[in-house]
């Protein structure tokens, strides 16, 4: 029988994940679950965010997964270790990959990370990419607003280019080459991020990284059949049909939501 890859962010953004591994493996299972009544993840302290990313997992391992892919840059930094304490089945998180991708493109080893606030606090990115280039200067930035912006399908407008120089002037004094979109949902806000820093710094989207990770781990087997898509989310359903959409370029077809109860997800009655 075959299993599904799992994949989980706080809301939209991991679709952006989702999108670049359904490319990738067309014949794979995937299970797609968002957070979306709990969805921003950054403003929320370690701990509530390691419990919300246990209890996503556990939704998803209840699907029967054969590897979960955390599609999220906050439960990345801070509930990975806690996440593989629950399950012996691979284990993906968004920044080692993201790490990875910015020490291959950067030639200045000056480097510039963008997350939710949670993500810059933690200084996952830095340590990681530090790890590969002892020398590499780590600048971080959060910009706690891109989140809801892109939960909201604003991508574009005055308002949107306008937040994006207030928190991306602070690089303008840096001298990075390489920019880190630590956050799956910035990938959403990637032309206008580019715009803002200029055509000279190079932006990182750690789904292709992942997608490299994963073809570590699928043998390259061939069956003909098409994969199976399941999407569930915790909120909102009509907002997540409506943004997904855009995000994806074609219709969602089946959506389920699912509720919370006593620190596990359980379907809803």
């Amino acid at each position: 029988m075959k299993k599904p890859i799992g994949i989980f962010d706080s809301g939209v953004g991991g679709l952006t994940v989702y999108k670049t591994i359904r490319n990738h493996f067309v014949e794979e299972d995937l299970v797609y679950f968002g957070d979306t009544a709990r969805v921003p993840y950054g403003p929320k302290s370690p701990n509530t965010i390691i419990d919300y990313s246990i209890q996503n997992s556990r939704f998803l391992l209840q699907q029967g997964i054969k590897i979960l892919v955390v599609a999220c840059n906050t439960s990345s930094a801070y509930a990975l270790d806690k996440i593989k304490e629950l399950t012996g089945i691979p284990i993906i998180g968004v920044i080692d990959p993201g790490a990875e991708q910015a020490a291959l493109y950067t030639k200045s080893k000056r480097i510039g990370i963008i997350g939710t606030e949670a993500t810059v606090r933690s200084g996952a990115y830095s340590q990681a990419i530090t790890k590969l280039i002892p020398d590499a200067v780590v600048y971080s930035k959060a910009c706690p607003l891109f989140v809801p912006i892109v939960e909201e399908g604003w991508q574009d407008g005055d308002i949107t280019k306008s937040i994006a120089k207030h928190y991306l002037s602070y690089f303008e004094d840096k001298d990075i080459d390489t920019l880190v979109l630590g956050c799956t949902h910035y990938p959403l806000l990637k032309q206008t991020i580019q715009e803002t820093v200029g055509e000279k710094i190079r932006l990182v989207d750690s789904a292709d990284a992942i997608a490299s990770y994963l073809k570590r781990l699928i043998p390259e087997e061939t069956d003909g059949a098409k994969g199976t898509d399941s999407f569930f989310v915790s909120d909102n359903e009509a907002k997540f049909l409506q943004i997904s959409q855009n995000i994806l370029e074609s219709p969602i077809m089946s959506l389920k939501r699912v509720r919370l109860f006593e620190s596990w997800f359980t379907d809803e009655i």
